[in-house]
Parts: C-alpha cells; structure tokens; sequence
C-alpha cells in the first residue's frame, strides 16, 4: 500500500459521528491507526444531532467538510495524505429519500463522483492514491427473484436512496476498471446498534419497547410488518470494510448474515427482552407509514466476504436486539431520575 513513508497508516473516514464512523473509528483505533473523521460543518455543536456519538471518538481528529463540498475535499486530501478512506457520510434514510431526492442525489451520487475524480487527480500529483471504499446498500438490488443476493445480482432500485446508492456502486467499480485505482464496496445489509438514529425503524422500536416496559408509553404504531430483511451487527460491518481494504486487490463483498427476518420478528424479540409476549395490546399500523414503492425482502449471501475475507458476524441478531432496548430502557431511567432531580448537575 502506498503511503507517505510513516510505518503508522492514517485512515480517513467521511461522517464519523454516525453508526458505522463511530464503530469503525474504534476498530481501527484498536489496530494502531492515525484516524481522521469528517463531520458537516456545523454539528460538532448541536449535541442532538450527533447523540452519543462523540463519547466513542476519543482519539479521532475531526475535521468539518460539507460532502459535496469537492474543493474543500481537495483540501483534506491532500493536507492529511491518507493511506485509506472510507466514504460513510451521506443521506442515510431510505423513507425520507422520496421527499428530499435532489439532496440525496447531490450527497450520495455526484458526491462521490468528485471524491473518484480527485483522487485520479491526486494521483497525477504523487503517484499514489489512497485506497477507497464505497459503502453500497442491499437495498439497491430492490425487486429481485434472486434470494439470497450475490455480488452478481442486477440491481432494481426502488427508491431515491436506492439509486444514488446503485450510481455511487457502478462508479467505485468503473474508476476502478479504467483507471486502476484501489476502489472497493462492501454492500452492506442491515446493521444495527444503540447508536441507530431514532428515525432508523430498529431504533424507533428499541426506544418505544423501553418506553412501554417503563410505562411511559401505551403502543409502537408502525408500517408494513411483513418486509424482510437480512440483519445484522453494525461492529461487525465495520471490521468488514477494514478487511476489504486489506486485500490484494480490490473487489466488490455483500456483507451480510444470509439470515432473512421480518419486522414482526424484530417486534418480538424485543418485547420479550422485556418480558412482553402478547403483541396485539402494544404494537398498532398505519397505512401512512407505508412507502411508496416497498421491497419485500433482502437477504444476502456473505460466501465470498467468508471464503476471502475471513469474515463472519460475532454477535447474533437477537442479541443485538435486546442490547439496544436495554440501552433505550437505561437512557430512559436515566432522563426520568435527571428530570425528577435525583441527578446532581454535572
């Protein structure tokens, strides 16, 4: 791997505060990197946008930049000159795509398109050029016949989200094919930790569990309860993109568990790390919430990502479950006893 000459390697991860940032800045602390995290201009302030996040980047060098800011991403690479990059900023929500599609379109599309071609630029420049890797979804493949999912499967986006993520797709393997550069992806399933954003449909049910269970809420009202995923760890999916980086050549992985599960799976194990069985009391729908054009079901297959990477998920899905509810259930006591005075100030 080319490098500036210093035995200790630098990674430079785009929107860090988030989910897999957080979990991936950890990971690649452990290993002895120089870790430098992007966040957008702006948030290092505003504590309710980033939630926990910054108690788990202790030792991160933050940087503002805006992702579609191409000449202030100019600027970060070739002041910091890193041996890795691993572009996790961007528009993250598929139901929130439909109302905000020239957002995600700028952010999760033509973002990346820049990042590619500064990176030939770089190159030009010194000979080298970090190597790159591309977070793509699982929910590009869309409406498929083929399950489970492989590398090979064609891709059928169903939503805005799901396109800008197939666009960024094809140009990471694109720059790749006909430039030659290090660029890889890792499409990645499902994820999921505490540190989910309420708006995710994991975390919307981790924190409405705990409510229920403290008897501060009656009811979770929700969707379609019937679409299946492919679940999964979101540490897990982080060690995943580090290895991805690692091998001799760069390529293209499904990340996944290859286990397909529904919604209402997902309300049942986490009622019962409650202690809650009968669902029909606690869990309501609303046709409101269904979006416009919903996949049915993904699942992949990880072979490839096991039989080259070494890699396979450490933590079970239904642990990963009651973990967050416990986490919402201890925050939620936390900011009763806080609000109640029973917390000193500081």
């Amino acid at each position: 791997m080319a490098s500036t000459g210093a035995s200790r390697r630098t990674a430079l991860i785009t929107g860090v505060a988030g989910q897999d940032g957080v979990y991936l800045a950890r990971h690649l602390l452990s290993l002895g990197y120089h870790v430098v995290g992007t966040l957008r201009p702006g948030s290092r302030w505003a504590p309710t946008t980033l939630g926990r996040a910054y108690a788990y980047l202790d030792g991160v060098t933050l940087v503002d930049l805006d992702q579609r800011d191409h000449e202030g991403w100019a600027a970060v690479l070739e002041g910091l000159r890193p041996d890795e990059v691993y572009n996790l900023a961007g528009f993250t929500s598929v139901g929130a795509s439909w109302g905000a599609a020239e957002t995600v379109a700028e952010a999760n599309g033509m973002a990346v398109l820049r990042m590619l071609e500064e990176l030939i630029r770089f190159r030009d420049r010194h000979g080298w050029a970090p190597r790159f890797f591309q977070p793509s979804s699982s929910e590009m493949f869309g409406v498929t016949d083929q399950q489970p999912q492989t590398e090979n499967t064609p891709h059928h986006p169903r939503s805005p989200y799901a396109a800008t993520k197939s666009f960024a797709h094809h140009l990471t393997v694109n720059y790749r094919e006909s430039y030659g550069l290090f660029t890889a992806t890792g499409t990645l399933y499902n994820h999921e930790s505490p540190l989910r954003p309420p708006h995710f449909v994991t975390r919307k049910i981790s924190a409405a569990v705990a409510a229920i269970s403290l008897g501060q809420a009656e009811s979770v009202t929700l969707g379609n309860l019937d679409v299946r995923r492919d679940w999964g760890f979101a540490g897990d999916y982080a060690r995943a993109m580090h290895l991805v980086l690692q091998q001799d050549e760069p390529g293209d992985f499904i990340i996944a568990t290859g286990v397909s599960r529904s919604l209402a799976d997902v309300l049942e194990l986490a009622f019962a790390s409650v202690g809650i069985s009968d669902l029909g009391p606690v869990v309501r729908q609303d046709p409101s919430l269904m979006r416009p054009a919903d996949v049915a079901e993904l699942v992949g297959d990880p072979a490839k990502a096991r039989e080259q990477l070494g890699w396979e998920p450490s933590v079970a899905f239904e642990d990963v479950i009651a973990h967050m509810v416990r986490v919402d259930v201890e925050r939620l006591r936390s900011e009763r006893e806080e609000s109640a005075g029973y917390l000193l100030p500081g």
